[in-house]
């Protein structure tokens, strides 16, 4: 099947920004009625494929969004699998990194597209970034190469290009190129034609069934190293049993304070089961624990060195790891693979 056939497609809202008009009565923005999204983007009338609707209940700010809700998304993609070739998912932009990771976990062996896509304006102004992401993400979706989905995984489309969703962060609040892939080279790119970078895209074993995997567990949680940071702070959260795992934001290539107090309490809490990712506050670059005596510690500590993953893709790793019926030894040799693409 070519790309020039008609393909089907589902377009999931799970509320944000893109989804949004401006009501002429009162000047305020409300929720768009996509029964009438052609008279927003008369466009999508050209488009040759065949088109499905649906918004989840309730739609959500993306500032609100909550593992739960990753769940219904990834359900409702597992439930429509057979059904459609692809899928768009629209969400708001400030914790899309985190649910593209999180759908990248909760959906293994993806033989088709799931292309999340936002935009930084509402769809109803003439101004809208969210026409051109829409429109693009749909035809990514439905490119077919002898049968085959181009980009069988979950990814991010924003301003030209397309990205591993488990991959992505969100770096600015004002650009129309809101996301990046700093460790990670683009799956595609848009310009006068869909440029596909084959080489990067993964491809499952098209022989294994798609496989849901609904269990996360949420005992997680985030700790970031700053200067000056103190025993008072740090102490309630690594002495805190419902926490199974933590993702600690260090310096640089994996550097953290050398104060003793600091690495006593990451070694009591690793001891007592606890787990500890390491990984860097830099946009780009890599976790290299050992490389600088203010990382060697945290080795010796007993800490996980996270390579070049981002923190939105380390904490969906460990919810979905500990949602797992697997020991902890064998989540620590997991994380130092690449399960999904998300680590180098």
């Amino acid at each position: 099947m070519s790309s020039q056939e008609k393909q089907s497609i589902l377009i999931i809202y799970t509320g944000g920004t893109i989804g949004m008009v401006k009501d002429t009565a009162d000047n305020s923005l409300k929720p768009l009625d996509f029964n009438h999204i052609t008279e927003e983007i008369p466009e999508l009338r050209k488009i040759a494929h065949e088109l499905h609707w649906m918004s989840l209940d309730p739609v959500i700010d993306s500032s609100d969004v909550k593992p739960e809700n990753w769940k219904l998304m990834a359900e409702t993609v597992f439930k429509n699998y057979n059904k459609y070739d692809g899928f768009i998912i629209l969400h708001g932009t400030d914790t899309m990194a985190y649910s593209a990771s999180a759908l990248s976990f909760h959906l293994q062996n993806l033989n088709k597209p799931v292309v999340f896509t936002g935009s930084q304006l509402p769809i109803g102004l003439v101004r809208t970034d969210g026409r051109e992401n829409l429109i693009s993400a749909i035809e990514i979706a439905a490119v077919k190469e002898k049968g085959r989905a181009m980009v069988p995984e979950v990814s991010v489309y924003f301003e030209n290009k397309l990205l591993r969703g488990n991959r992505t962060t969100k770096y600015s609040a004002d650009n129309f190129n809101a996301f990046i892939s700093p460790n990670y080279p683009p799956l595609a790119e848009s310009g006068v034609y869909l440029k596909f970078h084959r080489q990067n895209i993964y491809y499952p074993d098209t022989e294994k069934k798609l496989i849901l995997n609904r269990k996360f567990n949420t005992s997680v949680g985030l700790l970031k190293i700053f200067p000056g940071i103190s025993r008072d702070f740090v102490e309630p959260v690594l002495t805190n049993k419902k926490l199974k795992a933590i993702v600690l934001e260090s310096f640089g290539a994996g550097n953290s304070t050398t104060e003793s107090w600091f690495t006593k309490l990451l070694e009591k809490y690793i001891k007592e089961g606890g787990i500890v990712l390491n990984v860097t506050q830099c946009l780009a670059g890599s976790v290299e624990q050992g490389k600088y005596e203010t990382s060697l510690a945290l080795q010796q500590a007993g800490l996980i060195g996270g390579a070049d993953i981002t923190s939105e893709a380390a904490l969906t790793k460990l919810m979905y790891l500990l949602g797992q019926d697997i020991s902890k030894k064998e989540i620590l040799i997991r994380l130092n693979q690449s399960i999904i693409g998300e680590i180098t």
